[in-house]
């Protein structure tokens, strides 16, 4: 799941890429309860916009999807590292 500063980033990258800026509402429930993956996550922003994903240019849907995707990949792996560094401090400290 992405953080705040995570869905902020992502909805700026959306508006810049794509036209799609969502309004202060959108993005804070976005922001408030983000949805857990990237499927869902592209869903509502769609839907944000007015647009119904089952009927939206599969292109653009598609390519939305992926940006979606690579903010998701990097908050994984973001927070895998913090956890992995987290453990290296907490054996230096047993030591």
């Amino acid at each position: 799941m992405l953080s705040l500063e995570e869905v902020q980033s992502l909805a700026v990258n959306i508006c810049v890429q794509f036209g799609f800026c969502l309004s202060p509402e959108a993005q804070e429930r976005l922001a408030k309860e983000p949805p857990a993956d990237a499927d869902e996550f592209t869903v509502q922003v769609f839907l944000a916009e007015g647009l119904n994903p089952s009927t939206a240019d599969r292109k653009l849907y598609r390519r939305v999807k992926a940006v979606v995707e690579d903010a998701f990949k990097a908050s994984e792996k973001a927070r895998g590292q913090s956890e992995d560094d987290q453990r290296l401090r907490l054996g230096r400290e047993r030591r």
